[in-house]
């Protein structure tokens, strides 16, 4: 499991408006945690999806999803990201029954690590993942080294995941399972947070219009056009306090 997606999390800035918007738009409950009030896991139909935290003022950090993965020895990682040019934003720092940190790679897009117990019934590209974990960015293959090395993608002995090129994307297995997409024309200096470096977090929905319509009810707003493949149809959300994401729903709207 070390180097594959782990958790996704949102750094909020009130958990209440979160828990509220996130609960109308995608169906979520929420559970404490552990960690105090300033914590909750979201669940889906009985299973882990997400973490939030009302954390951005506290570590001075932007409201956004952030992938996060399992890693071995955070000193490690956190050794790697520096000496490859990326930027140790937050930690690493002890956080529940694991360590963790934030980090921001060469490109700028932000990600966290995670040294602890995982999340057994949590995997992406499974019902109550994440849809799928892109990362947009200037150089797919510059992106792809930098993780590679700084999360082990393909140590000896038998690394945790196999790193290929599909239809000019560059795609993340972890066994037979497809946990991320690197792809490239992502422009740094862009104004548009959409059009710079970052990861995408995309969830699924059963209708894509019934979550454009809540989302902006509660306070959201669409942030791109809705995007259509053979399959799927999509569109990237902001929430009331702009953290984006994209939601996912099957291509034949439900009856």
């Amino acid at each position: 499991m070390s180097g594959a997606p782990c958790w996704v999390s949102l750094v909020a800035r009130d958990l209440a408006s979160a828990q509220g918007f996130y609960g109308g738009v995608l169906g979520w409950d929420f559970r404490p945690t552990r960690l105090g009030d300033g914590f909750s896991v979201a669940f889906h139909h009985g299973a882990p999806v997400a973490g939030i935290g009302a954390l951005a003022g506290s570590l001075g950090v932007p409201v956004a999803w952030t992938p996060y993965f399992a890693v071995e020895d955070v000193d490690v990682t956190a050794d790697r990201i520096r000496e490859r040019g990326a930027t140790m934003a937050v930690g690493p720092l002890p956080f529940g029954t694991g360590r963790a940190g934030l980090a921001s790679d060469p490109a700028g897009a932000a990600f966290g690590f995670w040294q602890g117990k995982v999340i057994p019934d949590w995997s992406v590209g499974h019902d109550s993942a994440p849809a799928w974990l892109e990362l947009r960015t200037r150089d797919a293959f510059a992106a792809a080294i930098f993780y590679g090395e700084v999360l082990d993608w393909a140590g000896e002995p038998g690394g945790c995941c196999t790193v290929s090129y599909e239809h000019d994307h560059v795609v993340l297995r972890h066994g037979r399972d497809a946990v991320a997409r690197i792809s490239g024309g992502a422009l740094d200096e862009d104004p548009d947070p959409q059009v710079r470096p970052r990861w995408h977090v995309h969830f699924r929905v059963p209708d894509l219009e019934a979550a454009i319509e809540a989302a902006t009810r509660l306070g959201g707003r669409t942030a791109s056009p809705v995007q259509s493949s053979t399959t799927d149809r999509s569109v990237v959300l902001a929430d009331a306090e702009g953290a984006l994401f994209t939601v996912v729903a099957p291509q034949d709207r439900p009856a």
